[in-house]
C-alpha cells in the first residue's frame, strides 16, 4: 500500500513539474533576426552561415530585443583591432609617463634658470663631442690621403701596391665613413637638444603657471 501512494505522490510531482519546465524553457527561448542579401530573415535557430552574421536576438516569450550581436570579425580585422588596441595602450602609457616627467620637472627645479642650466651642460657635452668626432674624421681623412699617396707613387713607379698597404687603405676608408656616420647623429642630436629646451621651457613655464592658478 505505502509502494502505492509513493508511485502516485511521484506521479504527482512530475506532473507538475512537467508545466514548470515548461514554462521555464518557453521564457529561455531566443528568435533571431539576421540579414542575408539586404533581405532580413528570422528564425528559432541560427543556420550554420549565419552563426558568423550579425544579428539580433529577441525573446520569444516577450517579443523584446534582448541583445545585439555584431558580426564576427575576419582575421585582418581582428589584427587590426589588436594593433589599435596596442597602439591605445601605447599611447596611454607615454601618456602617464609625461606627466611624471612633468611633475619631476616642475619639483626638480625652482627656476626657469635652473632648467636652463640643466639642458646647457648636456649642449656643451654634445659640442664637445661633436668636435672631437670632427677632429678624429679630419685625421682619419689625412691618415687615408698619405695611404693613396704611397699606393700613387708604387704605380707610377710600375711597382705593384703591396696587399698590406691595399687592406690598409681600405680599413682606414671604412673607418673614415663609420665615423661620418657617427658625426651625423652627434650633428642630429645637437640640434634636437634646442628644440628639447624650448619644449621642455615651454612645459615648465605651463605647470608653474597651472600649479601658481592652483590647477
Amino acid at each position: 500500500m505505502k509502494a502505492i501512494h509513493t508511485l502516485i505522490a511521484g506521479a504527482v510531482v512530475l506532473a507538475l513539474a512537467a508545466p514548470l519546465a515548461s514554462a521555464q524553457d518557453a521564457s529561455k527561448k531566443k528568435l533571431y533576426c539576421w540579414d542575408e542579401g539586404g533581405r532580413k530573415v528570422c528564425g528559432d535557430a541560427l543556420p550554420a552561415h549565419a552563426v558568423d552574421s550579425a544579428r539580433t536576438e529577441i525573446s520569444a516569450k516577450s517579443g523584446l530585443a534582448t541583445a545585439q550581436v555584431d558580426r564576427a570579425l575576419s582575421a585582418e580585422e581582428r589584427a587590426a583591432a589588436e594593433q589599435a588596441a596596442r597602439a591605445a595602450r601605447a599611447a596611454a602609457t607615454a601618456a602617464e609617463a609625461q606627466k611624471r616627467r612633468d611633475r619631476a620637472m616642475a619639483e626638480s627645479y625652482a627656476t626657469e634658470e635652473d632648467l636652463r642650466k640643466s639642458f646647457q651642460e648636456r649642449i656643451v657635452l654634445l659640442d664637445e663631442t661633436v668636435k672631437a668626432s670632427q677632429l678624429g674624421i679630419e685625421g682619419r681623412r689625412q691618415t687615408v690621403l698619405s695611404l693613396l699617396r704611397k699606393a700613387g707613387e708604387a704605380e707610377l713607379n710600375s711597382k705593384p701596391v703591396g696587399s698590406g698597404l691595399a687592406e690598409n687603405i681600405r680599413g682606414q676608408h671604412d673607418e673614415l665613413l663609420h665615423q661620418q656616420d657617427v658625426l651625423k647623429q652627434q650633428v642630429l642630436e645637437r640640434s634636437l637638444a634646442d628644440q628639447d629646451l624650448a619644449t621642455a621651457l615651454e612645459r615648465y613655464n605651463t605647470l608653474k603657471a597651472k600649479k601658481a592658478a592652483g590647477g
